[in-house]
């Protein structure tokens, strides 16, 4: 077999050396965050779960390409990691606590050939929940420890600096390894306080993998589906309680318009105003009602129900209705009251430009102006974009439009912005006569 050579570095790498890296890869994607609950299920220790975990990934890519890949990737991945775990607690013996980790750790063994990986995953989410972790970094938290997030990426969902998120993660891990809190689904009294929190990572990380509109990015369109899976699961768990059904009526919900977000072969986007309707998969929307539905019923609303029936009302379309914009602008009222978020703000304006039109609209956005948390956030300088596009400070659109279009790293969104800044910028387009 030949070889190919890296461009950047000129290094040549063999079809083993790819297959093992190829193989390594697909098994992170998996199974990482569930490697990782098994790892510290017992110790207790993210950290030193993620890297014996680490330890094992290099291990791997050495080793793989010389023996070949494993029948079961993820069980080699796991017995080598707790030999590493095991190694670590024996360098700390003296102590009587990693003594008892030692014993812990020695009477699990693994047979890569008939392993199946077990899913403990929940347990880890409701740890990192505890009320002994601070209620700002537990989300954040489960979306590394669980999804396998970097710190960065975090962040950047949380609308906070990478070096100030990193901090955060450490001293959590450290708190619950030194409080010793129990990796497990707690009791049912117990559930109702961490649940907020559960329900914020399974949607940061079902957002992340909604950013890959055209499916082609395999990681992040598995962390979509991972997060369905756990927002299901969770639901299956508290079926009685409102804000994990409206979580999971609100992935159903975008999810359903997945498909019709791309045309030409995924190099076109397609906003949600734009999209056929007949594309969208009804199936996943009636499922979608129904939860809402029966969420709603318990009489007690909350944010993801919220945002889950802005996104019913948008879903009228299927059935050929108007959109009712003074519902939408409502509900980004009252989601805008209870959750101070200034991303439901800039949404509140976009439904507001409908209602009571730009000018109003542009009042609320210029409000945001100074918010440090918006200065790298896209959508708020396409939609500031827009609105001055259509209003007297027409002159205005283009700086907030190049804004846009450098913040984003879709080709194809790019090529959406670009299109539009050329549009409103022409001297007969017709929007910016037209009242919202």
């Amino acid at each position: 077999m030949g070889r190919w050579r890296c461009g950047p570095c000129g290094l040549s790498v063999s079809p083993e050396h790819q297959a093992a890296a190829r193989a390594a890869e697909s098994a992170a994607r998996r199974s990482y965050g569930k490697l990782v609950a098994l790892l510290a299920s017992r110790t207790r220790d993210i950290a030193g779960a993620e890297d014996a975990l680490a330890e094992a990934f290099a291990t791997a890519l050495a080793d793989w390409p010389r023996g070949g890949v494993p029948a079961n990737p993820e069980a080699w991945l796991l017995t080598v990691a707790r030999r590493r775990l095991i190694d670590v607690t024996r360098r700390r013996v003296q102590e009587e606590r990693t003594t008892a980790q030692l014993l812990l750790l020695s009477d699990e063994a693994v047979d890569p050939a008939r392993y199946e990986l077990p899913d403990v995953r929940l347990g880890l989410l409701f740890a990192c929940a505890h009320p002994a972790i601070d209620a700002a970094v537990r989300a954040p938290l489960m979306l590394q420890a669980v999804l396998g997030f970097d710190a960065a990426t975090i962040a950047s969902a949380f609308l906070v600096a990478p070096a100030t998120m990193g901090q955060r993660l450490v001293r959590a891990k450290r708190r619950i390894r030194e409080a010793g809190i129990a990796l497990h689904v707690p009791a049912i009294d117990e559930l109702q306080g961490r649940l907020d929190a559960v329900l914020d990572a399974i949607y940061a990380a079902y957002a992340e993998g909604w950013l890959n509109a055209d499916g082609t990015d395999e990681r992040r369109r598995n962390l979509a589906e991972e997060a369905l899976w756990l927002g299901r699961l969770v639901a299956a768990l508290l079926p009685g309680e409102p804000e994990a059904l409206g979580l999971l009526a609100l992935m159903l919900y975008t999810g359903a318009r997945r498909l019709a977000r791309r045309r030409d072969a995924g190099q076109d986007y397609v906003p949600l105003a734009e999209q056929d309707p007949r594309c969208w998969d009804a199936a996943q929307i009636d499922e979608a009602e129904a939860l809402l539905q029966q969420a709603g019923r318990a009489g007690r609303p909350g944010r993801f129900q919220l945002e889950a029936a802005v996104q019913s009302a948008h879903s009228v379309r299927r059935r050929g209705e108007a959109l009712d914009w003074h519902a939408i602008e409502q509900l980004y009222a009252a989601l805008a009251a209870l959750t101070a978020s200034p991303v439901v703000a800039v949404n509140h304006a976009v439904a507001l430009a409908q209602t009571h039109g730009v000018d109003a609209a542009l009042v609320e956005i210029d409000a945001l102006l100074g918010d440090d948390r918006l200065a790298g956030y896209q959508p708020y300088w396409a939609a500031r974009a827009e609105l001055l596009a259509r209003s007297a400070r027409r002159a205005e659109a283009p700086a907030a439009y190049q804004r846009a279009i450098g913040l984003e790293r879709d080709p194809a969104v790019r090529r959406f912005l670009q299109r539009r800044s050329e549009e409103t910028s022409a001297p007969d387009w017709p929007g910016a006569e037209r009242k919202a």
